[in-house]
């Protein structure tokens, strides 16, 4: 069974089960870097916002043997759970008062996002673009969060440069940095012991939520403590939109090494709507700024 009949097979069982009341909409969803997901939402006439289950993973679930009732039975569960969690009042998201202070940014790419730029406040960085979103309370909905556009700018009175300031504060305060050397990192998920002097010289930068942690190298005083232990520039690897890896610049490799890193890693080990960018960057010392290796 192909993805689409799939789609129809599950809307038609849903609808069975749920009745007239509800409408089971598929709703096309694009994500981060442009990816495209395939949503169902089950709505009442009188649901002003609704949850969204994607439906790629229960596919996927299907292929391995899932039975359709009970992937039918998993969608109405989630349905269930997320929509209690959304019983809010969303007239609250008008007031700037209430908002503001849960107003965070991420690193996107530039590239890879045009079209959804168009339309949201934003700020370049090298080959990048700091976007601003809402972060629902964990009591609300874990993980939650409502991307700001254009009109919630106009909205509240507020443009891009104002957003960054507030955004810049709230992040740096709500998701602190968080740097972790490769070796302990790889330590901690074998139980190995590996000796300093075994180590490749590699950190792992995120916030303390690893999401949307790449944006720590927009506030980390880590970096700088890092480049002042090694004597040298970092290098900075894009793993995803939630970390970056840091290396000594020792000039020892060809840049097209590192690159040819990023570019597996982004091909084999990212989800498509997480991979940040298939650039280079390097954190100098003189200056204490990132900029973005061209050549």
């Amino acid at each position: 069974m192909g993805f689409e009949t799939f789609t129809d097979t599950i809307v038609d069982l849903l609808q069975e089960r749920m009745g007239d009341a509800y409408e089971i909409k598929v709703i096309r969803v694009t994500k981060n870097n442009d990816v495209e997901l395939t949503g169902i939402a089950l709505t009442r006439q009188e649901d002003s916002i609704f949850p969204t289950i994607y439906l790629e993973g229960l596919y996927e679930e299907f292929k391995e043997g899932a039975r359709l009732s009970a992937l039918a039975d998993k969608i109405i569960n989630c349905h269930e759970e997320q929509s209690m969690a959304l019983e809010l009042d969303m007239d609250f998201f008008r007031d700037f008062d209430r908002v503001k202070d849960r107003i965070f940014y991420k690193l996107v790419s530039y590239e890879k996002n045009r079209k959804f730029l168009k339309d949201t406040p934003h700020i370049n960085w090298n080959d990048l673009a700091v976007t601003f979103y809402y972060a629902m309370e964990k009591e609300v909905m874990e993980g939650g969060s409502i991307a700001i556009r254009r009109q919630h700018m106009l909205m509240w009175k507020q443009n891009a440069e104002s957003l960054y300031r507030l955004a810049a504060r709230n992040t740096k305060r709500g998701m602190p940095e968080l740097l972790v050397s490769m070796r302990e990192l790889v330590m901690e998920l074998t139980g190995a012991w590996i000796r300093d002097e075994d180590a490749l010289p590699m950190y792992v930068l995120t916030n303390r939520e690893k999401r949307f942690g790449a944006a720590a190298m927009l506030y980390s005083e880590r970096i700088r403590e890092l480049a002042e232990k090694f004597g040298s520039d970092l290098l900075i690897l894009p793993s995803s939109v939630h970390e970056v890896l840091l290396i000594p610049d020792d000039r020892c490799r060809e840049y097209s090494v590192y690159r040819q890193m990023v570019e597996e890693v982004n091909r084999t080990q990212v989800a498509p709507e997480e991979v940040l960018s298939y650039g280079l960057y390097r954190y100098c010392r003189r200056g204490s700024k990132i900029e973005e290796i061209i050549s």
